[in-house]
């Protein structure tokens, strides 16, 4: 069973930084892709970023570019979205998404992932 655990998130100053941590189990680490998607309460779920493995394209939505990074540890296949110079209009609640057993691909549209962690929250307050 497919399985992914976000963790990370938490509240920082505008400008501050976090690093989310996605964690997937249950389903083999040859070939996925995985993105972060964000939900603000009233507003629709957001693609912000995606990468694949192995050494798949990675892609941002314009906002984040340049500010947020994404990573995937091969080994443990820990997917890692590093925030920087966060704003107020990035608060949300963040996802993980994957879908497995695709190779060079990813895309930042909800409904072409099957499977969902919890999400963690993340705010941005002075």
């Amino acid at each position: 069973q497919v399985q992914l655990v976000e963790s990370g998130g938490g509240t920082v100053q505008p400008g501050g930084s976090l690093r989310l941590s996605c964690r997937p189990s249950g389903f083999s680490l040859d070939y996925y892709a995985i993105a972060w998607f964000r939900q603000a309460p009233g507003k629709e779920r957001q693609g912000i970023s995606c990468s694949s493995s192995p050494d798949g394209p990675t892609h941002y939505e314009d906002s984040v570019k340049g500010r947020f990074t994404i990573s995937i540890d091969n080994a443990t296949g820990v997917v890692y979205l590093d925030m920087s110079s966060l704003q107020p209009a990035d608060p949300a609640v963040y996802f993980c998404a994957t879908k497995i057993n695709r190779a060079n691909w990813c895309g930042l549209r909800s409904y072409e992932y099957p499977d969902w962690g919890q999400g963690t929250q993340v705010t941005v307050s002075a």
